[in-house]
């Protein structure tokens, strides 16, 4: 029996899987921040190329081949079968898990990250800016900008800065500077922290920091690590490798389970599957989008018009939203913490073609653990959102007596999240759950947009 299915060099994917070219429906258009009426993105936040893959309608769009020279270094990634977890929950269900913690940053991030610096790079600016939560973008944008040569500036949600030290350290390391947002370095920061000093961020404020930051700078971008169209479909390579992997096994998925902060790891891991049950191959197909009960944007959320930050410079898109001032709880210790959801993931949701729940805290963390001290590998707190409903499905299938397969997206490992590991285990984490009336309250700030 084969614990692990790798793929050669040679068999790394050469090019990007792009959904739009299968949707049953097209995404709606996003909308302009000041016009409300339907757009492309505004041209001077991303590299032309970003923008044309982000409406592109091709089915595959070549992976350059100085992209897949610094893909060799952590991919193809392996895909591991979790036979000790199995026999722990004493399953019949099959379980694999697709491991992007190999990565030099630990996580799935650099696929995208990579992609974007090399883009920057090649349209001749110097200098880009990002935001960042827990610090696994920013990190994987670093080690990106590292490799092209580019300055990075890198707004960091300031509860995630102070949490989370080592992050801020790595994306230091490899050459970044690191700001606490939301910050005096910008107007949106400073009238932020005029209201509230003691604001502890939120990825739509940061988000709107390096927004203001890249229109300030004539050498600068902006790079964004998930929600965007470009960005889950750089994510896909992962998904086209766990395809093949699972056909050398001639295995496929009746489930497949993974989390949503943005969408990316998980719309990069599913997209390609979901190609097969949009087309009838299999209709039967359960994919399972995993969020906090602390930030949950598709489960509690409307499907609505909204901005993509807090200071609404980004473009309106149609999305599951908690709502543009949305500011997650200091307590949360999980991850995941945008107000929205990737409009793709939004999309096929509202299809009927993906399903999503959202979990508690607690249990997430013990889910973890049990991976952890069956598995051996820590996973970062985020996916262990999709651990829990991966246990939940497989003892489902030990109770009916059902040998389904089922495949985890395994984002990242928890190396710099043992704070949050420290107030599970010494008994101090809490249970949240985000009230129906902030939700509310939150959605009296959309904009107001005529469909």
């Amino acid at each position: 029996m084969e614990t692990k299915v790798i793929l050669t060099e040679k068999e790394m994917p050469t090019s990007w899987y792009n959904i739009q070219a299968d949707l049953p429906e097209p995404l709606p258009p996003l909308r302009h921040p000041g016009t409300k009426e339907p757009t492309r993105l505004p041209p001077p936040l991303f590299p032309e190329a970003l923008n044309e893959q982000e409406f592109s309608k091709e089915r595959y769009i070549d992976i350059p081949e100085e992209l897949q020279e610094i893909y060799k270094l952590w991919r193809p990634t392996p895909l591991i079968r979790a036979y000790r977890l199995e026999k722990a929950l004493d399953t019949p269900a099959r379980i694999y898990y697709k491991y992007e913690g190999v990565s030099p940053a630990g996580s799935h991030k650099p696929n995208t990250a990579v992609a974007q610096a090399y883009y920057v790079k090649k349209e001749g600016f110097k200098r880009v800016a990002t935001e960042t939560g827990a610090g696994q973008w920013g990190s994987a944008l670093s080690m990106g900008c590292m490799f092209f040569g580019l300055e990075l500036k890198v707004y960091m949600v300031k509860v995630s800065y102070y949490q989370k030290p080592y992050r801020r350290i790595m994306m230091e390391t490899w050459g970044a500077t690191v700001v606490p947002s939301p910050s005096e370095d910008t107007e949106v920061g400073r009238n932020i922290l005029k209201k509230d000093p003691d604001c502890p961020g939120s990825l739509g404020i940061a988000i709107s920091e390096a927004c203001e930051d890249a229109f300030a700078h004539d050498d600068t971008k902006y790079s964004l690590g998930s929600v965007l169209n470009h960005v889950l479909l750089h994510q896909t390579i992962v998904g086209q490798e766990a395809k093949k992997q699972l056909e050398k096994i001639d295995a496929y998925p009746d489930i497949i389970v993974g989390c949503i902060g943005g969408g990316s790891n998980f719309a990069g891991v599913f997209l390609p599957f979901v190609k097969d049950k949009i087309e009838g191959k299999k209709p039967d197909l359960q994919i399972i989008c995993t969020e906090p009960e602390a930030c949950p944007s598709i489960t509690k959320g409307p499907y609505t018009w909204d901005y993509g930050d807090v200071a609404g410079l980004a473009p309106i898109a149609l999305m599951y939203t908690l709502g543009h001032t949305f500011v997650p709880p200091p307590v949360h210790a999980g991850g995941l913490r945008y107000h929205g959801m990737a409009p793709i993931i939004c999309h096929l949701h509202k299809l009927r073609l993906v399903e999503a729940r959202a979990e508690y805290q607690i249990p997430v963390f013990q889910a973890a653990v049990t991976f952890t001290r069956t598995e051996g590998i820590l996973p970062a707190p985020e996916p262990a959102h999709a651990i829990k409903v991966v246990i939940d499905e497989a003892l489902k299938c030990k109770e009916a007596g059902e040998k389904k397969t089922i495949l985890l997206a395994l984002s990242g490992h928890g190396h710099f999240d043992l704070a949050a590991y420290d107030s599970y285990l010494s008994g101090k984490l809490e249970d949240y759950e985000y009230p129906e009336e902030k939700v509310k309250e939150a959605l009296t700030h959309l904009p107001k947009v005529q469909i």
